[in-house]
């Protein structure tokens, strides 16, 4: 009958694991086993079935002699009846898993997964939607049920009262609920189908969101009044008209201009390059600029000291201007000197005041009328082709052929071009 283990013995081994490599018998099946780098675990070997295994029982000195035994006693006793003890361990982890899922609610999921695509967020204004949709939204209705019981009726009950009054916030919504029950269900907090799945489940149950939407863009100013708004934009002083004539000249967007740092600028090239990291298709994109555009950026290169920093600074040290402040210009000159309840001064052909995104319609409108290339337009705006294959062989930013049209365009912008 073989030795049985002490502490000391055991230690001793470890400390020269490697002169005293593999298995070291303790009793009853239960063995040390040392490896060589001074690492032990202990071993349970049984016979079941006509087989023999082995069970990890823990490694040690978390786990001492005296815990393996009694680990080891109580594994053999269920041998005895007949029970496997590494398919009981594993039921016993699995039942305790599904009685965390009962207790993991779909809030609680929401935040998992928020922390989980944390870098995945493109910027904090994207997470902050998210978190303001679910919590007026979604939480009221099944943000406490455990995310196991959220069925089609709660998603349902969730998303009609939106479905007819805003149907693209609806749609978001319905995407995010859908997003948190997949991620639930990769976690092992819930299992079958996902309830929120639009594509062959609720489409049967809801009307399409593009057909009860109506049509919305965003209010753009008719293009052949750009140079009078430009010329009243003239008028007013700061950075922020500045950031909205350059973001005008260039048919930016406007994270990109508000964010836009001199080292992006190369005055002596005139380019314009913004990183990836910026861009809403995460794909770096070159600017070719006007000589208009240049001189703005030399005027305010005059009164700058920091060659790396932003070329439209907010009132906050180090922050860029906000988005706020262009709506808020572009929104004022639209009631300068307006009566109230007169029309706005710089409007859409529906009598809406223009907003600084819809500069960007003015633009395509005038490229339209102007008979430049679609594919020029559409490069200009960095715009995604939908086409993926199409997508990937068009990789050519055709720059200098885009040059052209954007001086034209300043050129009609300043009224300089008929």
């Amino acid at each position: 009958m073989p030795k049985q283990l002490a502490t000391r013995t055991i230690e001793a081994l470890v400390r020269s694991g490697h002169h005293a490599p593999g298995r070291h018998t303790d009793r009853d099946g239960l063995h040390l086993h040392v490896r060589t780098d001074g690492q032990a675990a202990w071993v349970l070997r049984y016979r079941i079935h006509a087989k023999q295994k082995d069970m990890g029982l823990g490694g040690y000195p978390a786990v001492g002699l005296a815990d393996a035994r009694v680990k080891a006693r109580e594994a053999k006793a269920l041998v005895a009846r007949g029970v496997d003890p590494a398919l009981h361990r594993r039921q016993q982890r699995i039942a305790a898993t599904e009685a965390a899922a009962t207790d993991r609610t779909f809030a609680a999921a929401a935040v998992d997964l928020m922390e989980a695509k944390g870098e995945a967020w493109r910027n904090a204004k994207h997470s902050k939607q998210w978190t303001s949709t679910l919590a007026a939204h979604v939480l009221p209705v099944f943000g406490a049920w455990p995310v196991s019981e959220v069925d089609t009726n709660a998603v349902l009950t969730a998303l009609r009262p939106l479905w007819h009054r805003t149907p693209e916030t609806a749609s978001r919504v319905r995407g995010r609920i859908e997003a948190v029950l997949d991620f639930s269900r990769a976690r092992g907090w819930r299992s079958g189908e996902n309830p929120a799945r639009w594509r062959g489940h609720l489409s049967e149950l809801l009307p399409s969101p593009r057909k009860v939407a109506p049509v919305s863009n965003w209010p753009s100013l008719p293009w052949p009044q750009m140079p009078a708004f430009l010329g009243a934009l003239s008028k007013h002083a700061g950075v922020s008209a500045h950031a909205l004539r350059f973001m005008i000249l260039t048919a930016a967007r406007s994270g990109e201009v508000r964010s836009a740092r001199w080292a992006e600028v190369d005055m002596e090239q005139g380019i314009w390059t913004i990183p990836a990291a910026r861009m809403k298709a995460r794909k770096l994109h070159r600017v070719p600029l006007s000589e208009l555009a240049l001189s703005h950026l030399r005027e305010l290169a005059i009164n700058t000291s920091d060659c790396h920093g932003l070329v439209f600074p907010g009132a906050r040290p180090g922050r860029p201007l906000s988005d706020m402040a262009l709506s808020m210009l572009v929104s004022g000159m639209s009631r300068d000197g307006l009566q109230p309840g007169a029309p706005p001064q710089w409007r859409d052909h529906d009598g809406r005041a223009v907003v600084p995104h819809g500069f960007r319609t003015s633009f395509r409108g005038w490229t339209r009328a102007t008979s430049w290339p679609d594919h020029l337009g559409e490069l200009a705006l960095a715009h995604s082709d939908k086409d993926r294959v199409r997508a990937a062989y068009a990789r050519d930013e055709l720059l200098e052929e885009r040059r052209p049209m954007m001086a034209a365009w300043a050129e009609h912008c300043s009224g300089s071009r008929p």
